[in-house]
């Protein structure tokens, strides 16, 4: 149209590059084909006009949170001639009239976190790894921290369930492995940290947590109960953390580890390398952080038991053996995690792995068979009932053989060979090498030859060599002495 402002309709045309005569029409009608035409109507009628406004509105508004599919069933049991393919229509409707009509949604509001200031800490479940050890699933989950502001993260593989124990233990790792300090520490309501009462956070706080944080100087801190965002600083970065570690089991092509230190090697070089992508950043917060304090505090909690007749203890529904020497003796207990250190007094005794219960309730045991086979040497056929006779067998051989010698032998026949093999394996210290003897009978189907099985792992006293040792006479050294005197006058 400006064209044709200075020049004539032809000229004008083939300057706009547009035919004469579409020229002529645009300046008697300037209005385009496109804005003719009225908006296309409906091609079949609205399913949903009968039934929208006068039955799925009054839903919405007297439940605000029920799923449009709840909706699309009851509209289906209602009227039966709908038909399936009304369910995306119906959905559409609802999401356009919630977007109108519906209530307010919460606001997340981003945080800018300041270095050295917050820490979070959480526990995970992994249960989808499908860890084992040494073939035996793996019950346990993760402990995670983190610094809110350079993504610095620590993670614990945690035995049990989610204890001030293991918070105490993965969060002093965490920082100690960090080097510093930061001023305040939160996390969800753990039981591990908070009474979850209807009291003030600050009232709340456990003791024993209140005195963890009081040691490293932090502000200790909670979000609110059951709303996860605000936590969302460790929250989102489970899943990330989670993901790698799924993903370097597939790169690795097994989940079955040798031991427990194997695969807590296994997570830290994963935890290791996402702290290295952030390596600017975490050494920038470092500088920001508090220093540590000159020592941890306690990771564990104290209990005293006594052992009885049984050669035991039982402690948090689990009996553990030890030398039956300590029988009637009381024993400082420092529990953990994952182990327990037991003490006499001042005097350090053994450490022991942690046991734990059944979620069911069911006790369970921690049993050594060394400290019992001096006693059933004496009593072998208690083997036979003992109350925790699987777990005492040291590998899956050794039970295998006695179910088998149960099975062909006499049970009082059967208890003596067994208790004898358990000896045999104590005292010549070849539970290993014994163990793989015996699965080559299990595969033969065929009881174990104790003469050969004494020849091989306990020799015969008469053929050991007869060593006989000649003390030299005293004057021997006497002469000796007084040889290098004279020398050095």
């Amino acid at each position: 149209m400006k064209l044709r402002k200075t020049h004539p309709t032809p000229v004008a045309a083939a300057k706009a590059s547009i035919s004469v005569a579409t020229a002529y029409r645009i300046e008697k009608d300037p209005i385009l084909p496109s804005q003719k035409k009225e908006p296309r109507g409906r091609r079949r009628p609205d399913p949903l006009a009968d039934i929208f406004d006068a039955e799925v509105v009054p839903l919405l508004r007297a439940a605000p949170g029920i799923r449009p599919v709840a909706i699309f069933e009851e509209m289906m049991r209602r009227h039966p001639k709908l038909g399936e393919g009304v369910r995306r229509t119906l959905e559409r409707r609802i999401r356009g009239w919630r977007a109108v009509h519906g209530e307010e949604q919460e606001v997340i509001f981003r945080q800018a976190h300041e270095p050295g200031r917050l820490g979070l800490s959480d526990f995970t479940d992994v249960a989808s790894f499908g860890v084992a050890i040494a073939g035996q699933p793996l019950d346990h989950r993760l402990y995670h921290f983190r610094l809110a502001y350079s993504g610095f993260e620590h993670a614990h593989v945690v035995l049990g369930g989610e204890s001030f124990v293991a918070l105490a233990e993965g969060l002093q790792n965490a920082l100690w492995s960090l080097g510093g300090v930061p001023r305040e520490h939160r996390s969800d309501s753990l039981s591990a940290a908070f009474r979850n009462l209807d009291k003030d956070a600050r009232e709340d706080l456990t003791r024993r947590y209140d005195e963890l944080c009081s040691h490293y100087g932090m502000t200790p801190s909670r979000n609110n109960a059951g709303i996860a965002h605000e936590n969302g600083s460790i929250e989102g970065p489970h899943g990330h953390l989670k993901r790698a570690i799924e993903d370097a089991l597939l790169l690795r092509g097994t989940v079955d580890f040798d031991d427990l230190a194997s695969y807590r090697r296994f997570v830290d070089e994963i935890v290791g390398r996402r702290n290295a992508r952030n390596a600017k950043r975490i050494d920038a917060e470092r500088a920001q952080l508090r220093e540590l304090p000159e020592r941890r505090t306690t990771d564990y909690e104290e209990l005293s038991v006594r052992v009885t007749s049984s050669g035991g203890f039982t402690l948090r529904k689990v009996f553990y053996t030890v030398p039956s020497r300590l029988i009637g003796h009381r024993l400082r207990v420092r529990l953990y995690d994952d182990r327990l250190d037991v003490f006499i007094g001042g005097t350090h005794l053994m450490t022991l792995p942690r046991g734990r219960a059944s979620p069911s309730g069911k006790h369970d045991q921690v049993v050594n068979y060394r400290h019992v086979i001096h006693s059933l040497r004496r009593k072998p056929m208690a083997l036979l009932n003992l109350v925790y006779r699987d777990r005492l067998f040291p590998r899956e051989a050794y039970r295998r053989t006695f179910d088998l010698l149960v099975e062909r032998l006499p049970e009082r026949q059967a208890c003596r060979i067994m208790v004898e093999l358990l000896g045999l394996a104590h005292e010549r210290g070849c539970e290993s090498e014994l163990a793989e003897e015996l699965s080559i009978c299990l595969d033969n189907h065929r009881l174990p030859d104790m003469a050969a099985v004494r020849a091989r792992f306990a020799p015969d006293p008469a053929r050991l060599p007869n060593v006989v040792v000649r003390l030299a006479p005293l004057q021997a050294y006497e002469a000796l002495i007084g040889a290098s005197l004279g020398d050095a006058a």
